[in-house]
């Protein structure tokens, strides 16, 4: 069982990219579904699909890789905890990276990023930062 399946995302993403794989299978959940929607929409990863394994079945996400090798993803931090929920309003979410990354944001419009909270006006639980 995991406490925190964001947190396991992001891990496994950031230990595919350190290992140059192509795809990476993470457990499937509905807030995961959401954060890879977001990733795949902004750019980050080339595509994802749901895998049925007989449990709760998992997602493969393809990695994306720059023309000379180089991962499109710099940096995957997880900001709220189960220990410490983040959350915050559409004014507050932090810019990354001066909008060059982007906030991942669950919200009760479901998980959007900081672009789309900003353009809708809705703020939620701040669950990572991408650049």
């Amino acid at each position: 069982m995991i406490s925190d399946p964001i947190a396991d995302m992001l891990t496994r993403i950031r230990n595919a990219l350190a290992a140059r794989k192509t795809s990476v299978n993470v457990k499937r959940s509905g807030i995961c579904m959401g954060v890879a929607r977001v990733l795949k929409d902004e750019g980050y990863i080339q595509d994802f699909a749901e895998v049925a394994d007989g449990n709760q079945g998992e997602i493969r996400i393809a990695l994306k890789y720059g023309d000379v090798g180089e991962a499109i993803i710099q940096d995957l931090t997880r900001s709220s905890k189960p220990g410490c929920r983040r959350y915050r309003g559409y004014r507050e979410l932090p810019r990354v990276m001066d909008g060059l990354g982007i906030s991942i944001v669950s919200t009760s419009n479901g998980v959007l990023s900081d672009r789309e909270c900003r353009a809708k006006k809705v703020g939620g639980e701040l669950l990572c930062t991408v650049w």
